[in-house]
């Protein structure tokens, strides 16, 4: 006769669907003993997890007291812990990750059940599948032109979209364990192929110059001082606001920044705690200041009574926040002037960065200039040679050795 198993100890057989069931007496995050339920292909599935969950009960470690799922959970985690303690932004963003693909993807997987294996073939299967076939982008099309028309279009999802995905998988697990719903974040097991970022490639000081002179007598003029000379960021410049500038004493203070959220334009906290600085106002730029001043006094009385005082340096014609997408069409119709046609408004700010990495500013007070929350981000994106540079560096090694 068989050997019955102690009490407590665990028991398997074998149901009527040719599955395993395997139950054992276990102690909860709550403090209670509680009987739990495994089940599995073959005995030794069920048997290595009653092990697993006894050696963790030997261990100390309790088992999570829950039966949510992980789309019940991530909608906890949105409401409770992101909406409150984030930025609107990045709410915005974490939401529309779970709702698009967190949530359809593993939703209806328990929370305390899910493993690393699931996380790592369902993120292959994302990386693999077609947007315009998943949301039916072709479908809605009037004449069908590519995937709805039987030619697959292949629109996947950008490397850092999938790590954007994994990583609000991963902090909302992390949580999870904080709370001591999880033993482990299983995402954190999963590893994701790091994009390769685009490095921009900004401009020489002759170019810079003559995107100033260009740029002269246009109404955002001194914007692009500010972009070129203080290397603000898009939203920075267009959340300025006049009472964090002090003429007299010559300095800016970055504490706000534009931004779209929830289809309106909002003032914002800046990108990080380290964003918020306080510059000095070199020459230039505290006298195309003081000229924009003026013209924007003219603006305001000549928009009388449909002016709307928002305390903005750089808004539209009636003093509501600037449209950004009217800041990247300004800028498209400069750079094709100019032949720039491949570069972006933001490599204005690299420019910045660049040139003065380029005239022996020492890294730390360019980190402090530009806002970056580490003198490691400054190097690793900005400091890097140009042809010119390294033709002169590899020829002094040339003559060295010759």
């Amino acid at each position: 006769m068989a050997k019955r198993n102690p009490n407590g100890a665990g028991s398997i057989t074998l149901r009527k669907d040719g599955r395993y069931h395997g139950r054992a007496y276990v102690i909860t995050t709550s403090g209670l003993r509680k009987r739990v339920s495994i089940y599995g292909k073959t005995w030794d599935e069920v048997h290595n997890a009653l092990v697993e969950l006894q050696a963790d009960a030997i261990n100390g470690i309790p088992l999570p007291d829950t039966d949510s799922n992980v789309g019940q959970y991530l909608n906890y985690w949105l409401a409770e812990e992101v909406l409150p303690n984030r930025r609107p932004k990045t709410y915005q963003g974490y939401e529309s990750v779970v709702r698009v693909h967190l949530i359809p993807g593993l939703g209806t997987k328990r929370l305390r059940d899910l493993r690393a294996q699931e996380v790592r073939v369902w993120l292959n299967r994302v990386r693999a599948e077609c947007q315009c076939c998943k949301g039916g982008w072709d479908a809605q099309r009037p004449k069908p032109i590519c995937c709805a028309a039987g030619e697959c279009c292949k629109r996947l999802l950008s490397a850092r979209m999938i790590q954007s995905v994994h990583a609000v998988l991963r902090n909302a697990l992390e949580h999870a364990v904080r709370e001591e719903l999880i033993h482990k974040n299983v995402a954190k097991l999963v590893k994701v192929p790091a994009p390769d970022y685009r490095i921009g490639k900004g401009l020489t000081t002759a170019q810079a110059k003559l995107v100033l002179k260009e740029l002269s007598g246009h109404r955002l003029h001194t914007l692009y001082v500010l972009a070129l000379m203080l290397g603000m960021r898009r939203g920075e410049l267009l959340g300025l606001r006049w009472s964090s500038i002090d003429l007299e004493r010559g300095t800016l203070t970055v504490s706000t920044n534009l931004q779209r959220v929830d289809g309106e334009l909002r003032l914002v906290l800046p990108k990080t705690l380290s964003s918020e600085r306080t510059l000095p106002l070199p020459a230039p730029v505290l006298a195309a200041l003081v000229d924009h001043r003026d013209r924007q006094a003219v603006e305001r009385a000549s928009a009388g009574m449909d002016w709307q005082e928002n305390d903005l340096v750089f808004p539209s014609r009636i003093g509501t926040p600037y449209e950004p997408d009217n800041l990247r069409r300004s800028w498209h119709a400069v750079r094709g002037r100019l032949g720039l046609d491949d570069l972006r408004f933001h490599d204005l700010r690299h420019t910045c960065i660049t040139l003065l990495l380029d005239l022996g500013v020492p890294p730390h007070i360019v980190r402090e200039i530009a806002g970056h929350s580490d003198v490691g981000v400054t190097m690793k994106v900005y400091a890097h040679a140009s042809l010119a540079e390294r033709l002169k560096a590899l020829s002094r090694l040339g003559e060295a050795l010759s």
